[in-house]
């Protein structure tokens, strides 16, 4: 099992809160990680096909519960999509919302990453957010920016 490090972490957050910007909601809503994971979609379901999508998120949602109990009542469908969001915010703290999405997306990171490595990662990144500056995209903190 692949742990969510604090390099996959940080790249994380960053992608939630530019995808809860562009979905006008709250980065502690089940919707910013999701919408983040939306962006993405189109170039990976060219390359994986929605099934192949749905087992890379599967298999990350399964890392994940085990750091984040909310996680379990949420599945993942063959194609792709999501299943158990509709009423998560009645029942989660939305600060247990936050860290859960963060985990979630670091694992599902970390995956792609050791498929196809953080240089073609960022492009599709890039790709995914055209409008963002390439300069927030990278994979660690502060100066390790200049390295990528």
């Amino acid at each position: 099992m692949t742990r969510a490090t604090p390099r996959l972490r940080d790249f994380a957050e960053r992608l939630i809160f530019i995808g809860a910007t562009q979905a006008e909601s709250s980065a502690a809503t089940p919707a910013a990680v999701f919408a983040a994971i939306e962006k993405l979609r189109p170039t990976l379901t060219q390359v994986v096909g929605n099934q192949g999508l749905g087992t890379f998120l599967a298999r990350a949602l399964g890392s994940a519960k085990v750091d984040v109990a909310w996680l379990r009542s949420v599945r993942v469908r063959p194609d792709g999509f999501w299943d158990g969001l509709e009423r998560l915010e009645d029942h989660v703290d939305r600060s247990e919302i936050a860290e859960g999405s963060v985990v979630l997306l670091a694992q599902f990171i970390g995956l792609l990453v050791e498929l196809i490595g953080e240089r073609l990662l960022l492009q599709w990144v890039r790709q995914a957010f055209p409008e963002e500056s390439k300069r927030d995209f990278y994979f660690g903190k502060g100066n390790e920016r200049e390295k990528n």
